[in-house]
């Protein structure tokens, strides 16, 4: 029996279903994905423009974030023209209830439960019929498919299977909240990940006013794009210009400051990253990262010492990100070189100085994405001098600011020394 004829069998012993066509891209109507906005700004912009009817959105954060926060918010707020349901597993109805008084929701329309059973979950979604449901959290879900614990991977995975084959077939939208581990990372498989449409990471410690919402997963949008809320007395609240919280700088201007341009998703944000070079009385010196990667720390000091000829190993080096912000972009390089040189050489760098690029390991400055949105961004809020790449610099002039290009790191170090 040849394979044509082995396959047509299989279909007439065991396929009953109709046999789609395939067919070419432009033969695909996208007209109907409407998507649903929500009031919050930051999160359309999270999410790509809004909600997306049968996907399944995963957001996952450390304890005290805000997840559920800023969930019971977004459907306080769509139940007044969409039908809501909020499914808690480690709260009680009565909390749920409270938070959502305190911070002065509309409490008439958002359908509330309390259940950990997917078939019992199930009826329930066949009886209302949500056009937005949340599971607070997937990890104390649980099949009687499976006999294993609550929280388990097999548990874990098969209520996530379970659940998001339903949203697709209800066309319904699926928030699962999840818990993470020490480390920050997802708790739980590995293949949850892959089985969701759009995976959301909340970040921002409990004693931080500023939360910001970055998009890991995206298949509906833009991946890292980020969203900056501020928690208030009222819940999570959009940051209109989020580059403002990140330039709160002091009134003296101090070494080892200088504010840099990186690009979060669709848009620049300005950050002052910070540096502090310090004697060590250790035998090995600590370098110490926050808000960027502790590896690439190393490297650039390799860098500096190698092509710029400043001898830090003998210093504690720390260097931070002002706001609670985590930088993973490279176009960071030179600021956190210059904060250094600023720190350990106590010379103040200008306070109208911007700047921005990639260094690479024979010490050339290498361009980044977006050179000129970046400048734009940084002339809107002042800034006056821009140290960037020379392939960035821009070919069209921006009033009031003055844009160095620069090709290596020696370049860097002595123009800074002739503006400070």
């Amino acid at each position: 029996m040849n394979l044509g004829s082995a396959k047509a069998s299989h279909r007439r012993d065991g396929f009953t279903g109709v046999i789609e066509e395939a067919r070419t891209l432009d033969q695909v109507d996208v007209s109907s994905t409407l998507r649903i906005p929500t009031l919050s700004a930051e999160i359309n912009r999270v999410l790509g423009g809004g909600l997306v009817p049968g996907s399944a959105i995963l957001i996952s954060g450390s304890p005290g974030a805000g997840k559920s926060t800023l969930l019971i918010q977004v459907l306080c707020e769509l139940a007044q023209n969409y039908s809501a349901l909020y499914v808690t597993g480690e709260e009680s109805l009565s909390q749920i209830a409270l938070r959502a008084t305190r911070l002065k929701l509309p409490l008439d329309k958002v359908k509330v439960m309390s259940q950990t059973a997917v078939e019992d979950i199930s009826h329930t979604w066949d009886k209302l019929k949500p056009t937005i449901l949340v599971i607070d959290s997937i990890q104390v879900m649980q099949s009687d498919s499976v006999e294993s614990a609550p929280g388990s991977v097999t548990q874990v995975r098969e209520s996530a299977a379970t659940l998001i084959q339903k949203a697709k077939q209800t066309n319904t939208v699926l928030f699962l909240v999840g818990h993470v581990t020490k480390d920050g990372s997802l708790a739980g498989p590995r293949v949850l990940e892959h089985m969701i449409d759009t995976f959301l990471m909340l970040e921002g410690e409990s004693d931080n006013r500023y939360r910001t919402l970055r998009s890991v997963k995206n298949r509906f949008g833009a991946v890292n794009e980020l969203g900056i809320f501020a928690m208030t007395a009222t819940g999570l609240k959009d940051v209109a210009n989020p580059s403002a919280i990140f330039l709160n700088r002091g009134s003296q201007a101090t070494p080892g400051s200088v504010v840099m341009v990186v690009w979060e998703g669709t848009r620049p944000l300005l950050v002052e990253a910070q540096a502090l070079v310090d004697q060590s009385t250790f035998a090995n010196p600590r370098r110490v990262a926050v808000g960027f990667e502790q590896n690439r720390l190393a490297m650039l000091l390799a860098i500096l010492h190698r092509h710029g000829g400043l001898q830090v190993a003998d210093q504690d080096v720390f260097i931070n990100a002002v706001g609670g912000i985590r930088v993973d972009e490279t176009s960071s390089d030179l600021a956190v070189v210059l904060a250094v040189i600023s720190s350990f050489r106590n010379k103040v760098l200008p306070q109208n100085l911007v700047c921005f690029g990639e260094i690479g390991l024979s010490g050339e400055i290498r361009p980044v994405p977006n050179g000129q949105e970046r400048l734009r961004e940084a002339a809107k809020h002042g800034f006056e001098v821009a140290i960037v790449p020379k392939a960035n610099v821009s070919k069209q002039s921006i009033p009031n600011f003055q844009i160095r290009g620069v090709t290596c790191l020696a370049d860097a170090i002595n123009l800074i020394d002739e503006l400070a």
